[in-house]
């Protein structure tokens, strides 16, 4: 019996002590695999790091091709995270994607759309050049038009067909963002409605 209650005691006095360890004692900076020592460590804690730094990095799961849908935006908000965007700015973000292009990426300037984003027509043919889920227009990217053209200088992008792309329209987007937010104060003046038309008070 005194053997027992022996082997229960140091199990669980084992047990409180990892625990204590792996919770308390996490390391800062692993060591690099080319200069990490070898040979037995020198405590159990110096183990316990050891374990933690060369566990196997979890699988990442692909993120699934969005639908797009003429008039939903459901898909905006976790794509624009990815491209950089703040969440304080997905609000503001979406409004302007479903004003713009009813979250439709494929659709350039008088594109008409049905339900499915599909192109069925033009509507008119004097602003072709804005681009995209959030209307880039070129002269934000062609420097014919715009010799500091920001998304063209910054991204290398001069041209309106790689802007069709979900993903990197919302790049764009936010260089764009940064780039006004930066001369002026305001990151949306872009697709500020009153600056657009001065009709506003």
């Amino acid at each position: 019996m005194p053997i027992i209650k022996l082997v229960i005691a140091f199990a669980l006095f084992t047990i409180g002590y990892a625990g204590n360890i792996l919770v308390g004692d996490l390391p800062l900076e692993p060591n690099p695999p080319a200069t990490a020592r070898y040979g037995p460590s020198g405590s159990f804690i110096g183990q316990q790091k050891e374990i933690y730094l060369y566990i196997p990095p979890t699988t990442t799961t692909t993120i699934p091709e969005p639908v797009y849908r003429h008039g939903e935006c459901d898909w905006l908000p976790a794509m624009a995270l990815r491209a950089g965007w703040r969440v304080e700015h997905l609000g503001t973000l979406k409004k302007i994607s479903m004003r713009e292009s009813g979250c439709c990426p494929n659709r350039r300037g008088g594109d008409m759309v049905d339900k499915n984003c599909n192109i069925t027509g033009v509507s008119e043919w004097n602003h072709r050049s804005d681009t995209g889920n959030l209307q880039l227009n070129s002269i934000n990217f062609d420097t014919k038009r715009n010799p500091y053209a920001p998304i063209c200088l910054e991204m290398g992008i001069c041209t309106q067909e790689p802007l069709l792309d979900a993903f990197t329209n919302l790049q764009a987007g936010l260089v764009l963002f940064n780039y006004w937010q930066r001369v002026a104060g305001n990151g949306w003046i872009p697709w500020d409605i009153c600056n657009r038309t001065k009709t506003c008070d």
